[in-house]
């Protein structure tokens, strides 16, 4: 209190803006409890809402944080939904071949390949990169953020282990290949990028199709599915061999 006193009769106090006062206010230790409570409530608002809405997208074709972004801003969005059944089977095989291979064994975080990343990473002195699940990715697609940090990361593990309970998993592989961001231009979702991609439907992928999608999953945007270079070739031809494996364990039913 003695500094809000001292803030008061200063004569340049009342010369600053609100915004100012408000500063020099809340560091004087004048801080206004409705407001600290309406700020909490709308903080938990947020953080629990997803945890709400996640068991209602056990139907329906829901849209990811980056297509709504895009929409509001008027920029170049394309998806159209495709049930998991109808697409090609060589499409979910292939991604969880090259996203996820434990996508029918975790429930949400795959533990394993989380410590083999952090290992990797201390080894290498880089920054801690990789490791997350096709449910992580639906977590993070559906209700967060784009980027790398933490606060995402903290909000994304439980969340996941959330959407991995209420949801089945070929209900969240389906979400995931409908959501993904698939191309340069807007494109989200397999079928969108089938299209874009091959001028066919997704339900139509051959294995080297289908593993051409799996592999610019990473970054859509720099690689090509259309015309792939080198490194992307390489990538498809590694995960054909892994989508056809035996070990490769499926968690849905197949479209054959």
């Amino acid at each position: 209190m003695e500094g809000l006193k001292s803030a008061g009769k200063d004569p340049n106090y009342h010369r600053l803006n609100g915004w100012a006062r408000g500063c020099v206010s809340f560091c004087a230790g004048k801080v206004d409890l409705r407001i600290v409570k309406i700020l909490l409530v709308a903080l938990a608002v947020v953080v629990l809402a997803p945890y709400v809405i996640a068991p209602f997208y056990r139907t329906g074709h829901p849209v990811s944080t980056l297509m709504a972004w895009r929409s509001l801003r008027g920029a170049p969005m394309q998806r159209e939904w495709i049930d998991l059944a109808a697409m090609s089977p060589y499409l979910p095989r292939s991604v969880v071949a090259a996203e996820d291979a434990h996508f029918c064994k975790h429930h949400g975080i795959d533990w394993g390949a989380l410590r083999e990343a952090i290992d990797d990473a201390k080894e290498d002195g880089t920054a801690f990169r990789g490791a997350s699940t096709i449910t992580q990715q639906v977590a993070k697609n559906l209700f967060l953020w784009q980027g790398r940090d933490f606060i995402r990361k903290a909000l994304e593990f439980p969340l996941a282990l959330w959407i991995d309970f209420v949801l089945p998993k070929p209900r969240i592989l389906e979400i995931y290949l409908n959501i993904a961001e698939l191309g340069p231009q807007g494109q989200f979702g397999v079928e969108a990028a089938s299209a874009y991609a091959f001028g066919k439907s997704a339900a139509s992928l051959s294995p080297r199709e289908a593993a051409l999608l799996a592999s610019i999953l990473p970054n859509p945007v720099k690689r090509s599915a259309r015309t792939p270079g080198p490194g992307v070739r390489r990538l498809a031809g590694t995960y054909v061999a892994r989508a056809q494996a035996s070990t490769l364990a499926t968690c849905w039913r197949e479209n054959r």
